[in-house]
C-alpha cells in the first residue's frame, strides 16, 4: 500500500472534520452533515478505485 494514499485519506478526514466543526458552530448543521457525507463519498471512491486496481493486478497475475 502506498503511504501517499494514507496521507490523502487523513488529509480529507482532517479537512472534513474542521469544516464540520466550523459549520456546526455557525449553526449550519445541515451543511455540516452534507460536508461529512461528501467527504465519506470521496474517500470511498478512492478506496474503490484502489480495490479495482488490486483486482486488475490479480486478474493479470493469474491470467484470468
Amino acid at each position: 500500500m502506498d503511504v501517499d494514499l494514507i496521507f490523502k485519506i487523513a488529509a480529507i478526514g482532517i479537512l472534513v472534520s474542521v469544516l464540520n466543526q466550523v459549520l456546526i458552530r455557525s449553526g449550519r448543521e445541515e451543511q455540516a452533515m452534507m460536508t461529512t457525507l461528501t467527504g465519506l463519498v470521496v474517500v470511498l471512491m478512492i478506496v474503490v478505485q484502489k480495490i479495482n486496481e488490486l483486482f486488475q493486478l490479480l486478474k493479470s497475475l493469474f491470467g484470468l
